[in-house]
């Protein structure tokens, strides 16, 4: 990317509700914007709003939103489920993105966020959450694996009278820095145990390496080591190995591109909890890491490996080298 002298970022993200936003998320139950992250809120702030400059243009239609600014744009969609089968409609949602994404002045992919209900029901390789793997696989194309852009699923609970998939995603007129994970195996090569096609996403992204400026984008972050599963049944000991994966890829992200990353920086945090009930385990070891906060919304929702209780994901302002 174009180095820039610029000290102001070109993304930003609060949850101040006011001025201009490139994406305000909301939580609470599914509705018809789909924009709103259907995932209710716990505790925390109300909402998360991306700032990105000026919207230039912005559009709701058809079960879609987007809107694009100079630098960045997002588009939101949702795609009903016909009969419970999840992987077509995973493969429509995905085909209806790229058409909408790859011929604007936005066709990079950086972040995207995949929300649909009852992700862990079925077994094997009939469950919900691999079937949409194999949907998801069976609509992209090359430039979406190469690489795979920083990602979220997490599951709605119930699939409800009317099950949807759901789909934010945040592109922009030039690629990010993709980052992996050494604590983690990367989800693109996850061995077969898991499912037929390996969970596409890259555990991060960092957005304008080159700039003073920078922010990087942790994917949904868990209690994984390698590619196995760690603390089962034991929600504190797994958000704690959950903040030391998210420490080594900051880390990781400092070390390509030369700009400090931390959780004094960090921006916004989501922490998805499976029960409810793990709220005030969830406060206690968020509080014990550093991390700001007011900065930290906790959310009901279902982590896509049924053995895990919580997940989470944030965004970081890097310092200058």
């Amino acid at each position: 990317m174009t180095p820039t002298n610029a000290t102001a970022a070109r993304l930003h993200v609060d949850s101040d509700g006011d001025g201009e936003a490139l994406i305000r998320f909301e939580f609470g139950a599914p509705g018809q914007d789909p924009r709103r992250v259907p995932c209710p809120s716990l505790a925390g702030p109300a909402t998360e709003s991306w700032h990105a400059g000026a919207i230039g243009e912005s559009a709701e239609t058809c079960d879609a939103a987007w809107a694009h600014g100079e630098h960045y744009g997002v588009c939101a969609l949702s795609v009903a489920e016909v009969d419970g089968d999840i992987e077509s409609a995973a493969a429509s949602a995905y085909q209806r993105l790229l058409t909408c994404v790859r011929p604007s002045a936005h066709p990079y992919l950086l972040r995207i966020w995949n929300y649909f209900g009852a992700i862990n029901q079925g077994h094997d390789d009939q469950e919900r959450y691999r079937r949409f793997c194999v949907g998801r696989a069976r609509a992209v194309d090359g430039l979406f694996n190469d690489p795979p852009p920083a990602a979220t699923a997490i599951g709605t609970g119930d699939s409800g009278a009317t099950p949807r998939v759901q789909l934010i995603a945040l592109c922009a007129s030039a690629p990010a820095m993709a980052l992996e994970n050494p604590r983690q195996t990367p989800a693109w090569r996850y061995p077969r145990e898991y499912g037929p096609v390996s969970p596409g996403f890259s555990r991060g992204a960092v957005l304008e390496a080159n700039s003073r400026a920078p922010r990087l984008l942790a994917s949904g972050t868990a209690s994984i080591v390698g590619h196995v599963s760690q603390h089962v049944g034991d929600t504190a000991a797994q958000l704690r190995e959950s903040l030391a994966n998210l420490a080594a890829l900051l880390e990781e992200g400092q070390r390509r591109s030369g700009h400090a990353f931390a959780f004094a920086g960090c921006e916004t945090l989501r922490v998805y909890l499976r029960e409810p009930g793990d709220l005030g385990v969830a406060q206690a070891v968020i509080a014990e890491s550093g991390m700001p906060p007011g900065r930290v919304i906790y959310l009901r929702g279902d982590v896509c490996r049924r053995e895990l209780d919580v997940e989470i994901e944030g965004v970081f302002a890097g310092a200058a080298p």
